[in-house]
């Protein structure tokens, strides 16, 4: 079966990347490489090293990169821990991009557990880890379950969405996405356009793949490193990943970073790192969001360091 996979503000990542004249573009989050496949088709002298921690995803990419040849490398495992190693290597960085976001296909796939309908529970972007969605919903105490909901889906009734999971598992497991799904829309009252269990699935993926962290050591390592010259884009889709990003290149175009209570600036003036490319984050066109709905909620927003 032929795959279609659209990656979110294509052209506008080929828009930043553009020109790369030669080094190496990191590409956390490879998935099935449209946005790599593009970066390397536009900038002929660029090497390639993909990170992604989905088997499937990597098998994928690695025929329909082949054509690129010795200019890609592939690495499976977790981008927080991979790129710390290979910005040690002192290599010549010239971007790093990073999708934080389940890919449609990873939705798409019923076997994979993170749509309405799937007869599992699973949630896994690297499926060789041990902790599923299966062990969040089925064993997580009521007060893990009320602060997930709390603080990964931003949800105003997360004690009673803990109390039904609570309740429903008391008289048997929950084994599917769409038995807790159902569960979820039997019991809460839709208040907005989207499915009321989309925020609960939201914060179970979040739990179970470690997100926020993953993006926050992501940040951690290119902070210790601090590339030169590299342009940084990084693609969110909620609030949380969106506020993090935007806190973290505040904090890196940050020239004095004395306390406020100092009367003058003792510091030099000159801690800045690089500087912010995007006063407001970049989000999809309307014939994008027409095309692929799920680029609506995509945001990008992209640091340039010091040469």
């Amino acid at each position: 079966m032929k795959r279609v996979h659209i990656p979110v503000l294509l052209n506008e990542v080929k828009e930043v990347f553009k020109d790369l004249e030669d080094g190496y573009f990191i590409d956390c989050t490879l998935g099935f490489s449209g946005h790599s496949e593009a970066i390397l088709s536009q900038n002929p002298n660029i090497k390639l090293i993909g990170i992604d921690q989905d088997i499937e995803a990597i098998e994928y990419s690695k025929k329909k990169l082949s054509i690129f040849k010795d200019r890609v490398e592939i690495i499976k495992g977790r981008f927080s821990k991979e790129i710390e190693k290979i910005l040690s290597l002192n290599l010549n960085i010239k971007g790093i991009l990073a999708d934080i976001g389940v890919s449609s296909l990873q939705l798409d796939r019923s076997d994979r557990g993170f749509s309405f309908d799937s007869e599992v529970l699973d949630m896994r972007m690297d499926k060789t880890q041990d902790l599923s969605a299966y062990d969040v919903v089925n064993f997580y105490p009521r007060e893990d379950l009320e602060h997930i909901f709390k603080e990964y889906g931003e949800l105003r009734n997360y004690k009673k969405i803990a109390d039904l999971i609570i309740d429903a598992r008391n008289k048997k497991r929950v084994e599917s996405a769409k038995e807790l799904s159902e569960l979820i829309l039997k019991n809460i009252k839709k208040t907005r356009k989207i499915h009321p269990a989309t925020l609960v699935f939201q914060a179970i993926r979040i739990e179970v793949n470690k997100e926020l962290k993953e993006l926050e050591s992501l940040l951690d390592s290119i902070e210790k490193y601090k590339p030169k010259g590299a342009k940084v884009a990084i693609i969110s889709f909620h609030s949380l990943e969106d506020k993090i990003v935007k806190n973290r290149f505040k904090k890196w175009a940050k020239s004095c970073i004395c306390l406020n209570e100092y009367i003058r600036c003792e510091c030099g003036n000159n801690n800045d790192l690089g500087k912010i490319l995007t006063k407001k984050p970049i989000v999809a066109s309307k014939e994008e969001k027409e095309k692929n709905p799920r680029s609506r909620s995509a945001k990008m927003r992209i640091f340039e360091f010091k040469s």
